[in-house]
């Protein structure tokens, strides 16, 4: 793959080329961000990608938000899920560029807090959702308090799994055009792998609006679980906030 062009940066989506499959809000999103040597991402990447780099760097990511007003896949037509369609997530992240130069997301691990929603994601997708205890709140001076506890290790019920608390206060100063801001959330779709084979799942949404943020406090078992040991100890590289977008997903596609 090294003789491949990765292609260009973009905040505008390239069109799913049909209607989409399902749709969601993403909400409050703050995004945590390391900086990581590239053969440290290699090999939790699916077979067929490679790390994408920013600035000689693969990236991880800690991105807690709401997803809200989720319909299930294929009958989007019926519009959100009723009861299961909104929940707050927290996920570990990383990126990863394909053969033909696609970028995407590769995730480590998801928290979601409805199990209807984790249940039917490791069934469609193959995707490495937990069942989890998660609350957002916000207080009065505008920082957001994300908080996350593992049903069990394997998310499925049983004693405690890996937590995380993130607090964080989102600031004004736009980064929206921001080229490492634009590399770490304009990523228009997602690799997993399944049954042996690479998968690739499109996603479209208008572009970000990304201010900066302060991250007040950090108490995170979830990066040490999917491998990344060191990363909580020291502040992130990068801490973004985003109000949210609405969007679309495509059709799994074969790498």
């Amino acid at each position: 793959m090294s003789g491949v062009t990765t292609e260009p940066l973009s905040r505008a989506a390239p069109p799913l080329g049909r209607i989409a499959e399902h749709e969601q809000d993403w909400q409050s999103l703050t995004f945590l961000h390391w900086r990581v040597a590239p053969e440290l991402v290699a090999p939790h990447l699916p077979p067929g990608t490679r790390p994408d780099v920013f600035d000689g760097s693969a990236w991880v990511g800690l991105i807690p938000f709401r997803l809200a007003n989720a319909t299930a896949p294929g009958a989007r037509a019926l519009g959100p899920i009723p009861f299961a369609g909104t929940f707050p997530e927290i996920n570990v992240r990383l990126y990863s560029v394909d053969a033909t130069g696609r970028r995407g997301v590769v995730f480590a691990s998801l928290e979601s807090s409805s199990l209807s929603a984790v249940l039917a994601a490791q069934a469609l997708f193959g995707l490495p959702y937990r069942w989890a205890r998660m609350s957002i709140s916000t207080s009065r001076d505008g920082a957001i308090t994300y908080r996350s506890e593992r049903r069990g290790a394997a998310g499925l019920g049983g004693r405690t799994g890996p937590h995380s608390v993130v607090e964080a206060r989102p600031g004004t100063r736009d980064l929206s055009h921001d080229e490492l801001a634009v590399f770490l959330t304009a990523r228009w779709g997602l690799h997993i792998a399944r049954g042996g084979r690479t998968r690739f799942i499109p996603n479209e949404h208008p572009p970000w609006s990304i201010v900066d943020a302060e991250l007040l406090h950090l108490d995170d078992e979830l990066l040490a679980h999917a491998g990344f040991t060191d990363l909580a100890g020291r502040a992130p590289d990068s801490v973004l906030f985003s109000p949210g977008v609405h969007t679309g997903f495509g059709r799994p596609r074969p790498l």
